[in-house]
Parts: structure tokens; C-alpha cells; sequence
């Protein structure tokens, strides 16, 4: 097991890993819609859009990329963003079509309304 750090990513302020990388398997911590300067822009396709795109950096800066990406789980405060939640999700993968669950969980932190963690393996 080795815990991916380096200066594209940065140690988190909480007691957990980013990326962990196993066995040629990379597992990706929860990404809230927080930008670096601390806002969360509003609407839940500009979250899930900025939590996509954070994804994306973890998987370069580990190794991979969005097109070897195995699953993905996503949380939402609420079903009825299910069908946002999906447009906007289909549109960022396109032809690749990852394993995926979307758990309404109720409320999330920061009032965040999405919140995704994944799995890729290394390319």
C-alpha cells in the first residue's frame, strides 16, 4: 500500500490519504466542491463538475485517468438531483461508462450538495 503525496497533491487537513495506491489500484478519498480559494460554487452541476474535475487531477497527478476509472460512488443530498447528477456525470465520461452508485444521504458537509469518491487502476 503507498499513500500518493507529491507537490501536485497536497497533504489534506484531515486525518486521512487523498489517493492510495494498491496492487495497481488507485482509491480516491472524497471530493467535496470546495476550490482552493474555499468557495463552492452554486448548483449541483457546477459541484459535481468541480468534483469531476478534482478527480481528475488525483488520477494524473497518480498514474491514471478518467477513462480508467473502475467505479464511482457519489453522494447527494437529495434523489431529485438524480437526473442532473447523471447528465452532468455522462457528459464528463462520455463512452466510458464506470461501475456507479448515487447515494442520497441527506445533508453534506460544508452544505455541499455532492460529494464523489472513486476507484481507477493505474494506467
Amino acid at each position: 500500500m503507498k499513500i500518493i503525496q507529491n507537490k501536485e497533491i497536497l497533504a489534506p487537513k484531515g486525518h486521512y490519504s487523498p489517493v492510495i495506491e494498491h496492487n495497481g489500484t488507485l482509491y480516491l478519498s472524497g471530493q467535496l466542491p470546495k476550490g482552493e480559494d474555499g468557495n463552492i460554487p452554486e448548483g449541483i452541476e457546477a459541484q459535481l463538475e468541480l468534483v469531476l474535475a478534482k478527480m481528475d487531477h488525483l488520477l494524473t497527478h497518480s498514474g491514471s485517468d478518467r477513462n480508467h476509472v473502475l467505479s464511482v460512488r457519489i453522494y447527494i443530498p437529495d434523489v431529485a438531483y438524480w437526473d442532473q447528477v447523471d447528465a452532468t456525470y455522462a457528459s464528463f465520461f462520455g463512452d466510458h461508462r464506470p461501475a456507479r452508485c448515487v447515494v442520497p444521504s441527506r445533508e453534506l458537509h460544508h452544505g455541499c450538495l455532492v460529494e464523489l469518491e472513486a476507484v481507477a487502476c493505474v494506467v
